[in-house]
């Protein structure tokens, strides 16, 4: 599997549910693969079958839970996500929020299933933290910056270094992203700069008239970054 450089979290916007998320992770899809950039999405875990069987890109679930199979309903399970095609999740996105014990349990969950563990986390200092349990990626999205335009790589880009210090000083292996207002080619750009290995996006591209034009800014921002 190619790295996703670019992760785009669907989140819950209507531009992007039932067989809009097909659509949207299309252009996602067509973006990467015209600019060689490594993307991923993460839809809501309704249409995961639904987007997985259909387009050819790394697809994360947007939470799992860390229960065994058996009982739990109303839970969703690591199993049931690999089994509809994800390659991994997300674990602690700003818009749920877990305890550290949960995040190490969940973590774990995903490893034993073979699947992906993209953590998020809200400052330097959990980012810290959540790297001790070994994910495969962190990142850092202050939540105070999401939606808001204001880019965490040109508003506060001490965080991005300080994290990527941070995570590497506790395991070198660990991937980190960064996310929170990212928008612009500029604002990838300077992102990979300051270290990061990728961006965690998604009103800008979800919700833009032309996500597929967006995507290609986004993905001709990482370019220039890897050339400098």
């Amino acid at each position: 599997m190619e790295f996703p450089n670019i992760t785009v979290n669907l989140k819950a916007y209507p531009h992007s549910l039932g067989e809009k998320s097909v659509k949207v992770s299309e252009d996602i899809a067509e973006a990467g693969s015209e600019t060689g950039i490594g993307v991923g999405v993460s839809p809501q875990y309704a249409d995961l079958y639904r987007v997985t069987g259909q387009v050819d890109i790394p697809v994360f679930a947007q939470h799992v839970d860390s229960l065994e199979p058996g009982r739990g309903t109303g839970y969703l399970l690591p199993e049931a996500a690999e089994m509809a095609g994800a390659v991994g999740s997300l674990v602690n996105h700003s818009e749920h929020q877990l305890d550290l014990e949960e995040i190490e349990k969940i973590v774990d969950r995903l490893e034993e299933v073979g699947l992906i563990s993209l953590v998020c986390a809200e400052d330097v200092e959990t980012a810290g933290k959540v790297a001790a349990f070994g994910p495969d990626i962190v990142a850092v999205e202050p939540p105070e910056l999401i939606g808001t335009g204001r880019s965490v790589s040109q508003a506060q880009p001490e965080i991005i270094e300080n994290t990527v210090k941070r995570v590497h000083e506790v395991d070198p292996d660990v991937h980190v992203l960064c996310g929170a207002g990212v928008s612009s080619g500029e604002d990838v750009e300077t992102a990979l700069e300051l270290g990061a290995e990728g961006i965690l996006i998604a009103s800008a591209v979800v919700k833009a008239d032309d996500p597929k034009g967006k995507m290609v800014e986004l993905a001709e921002g990482a370019l220039r970054a890897e050339k400098a």
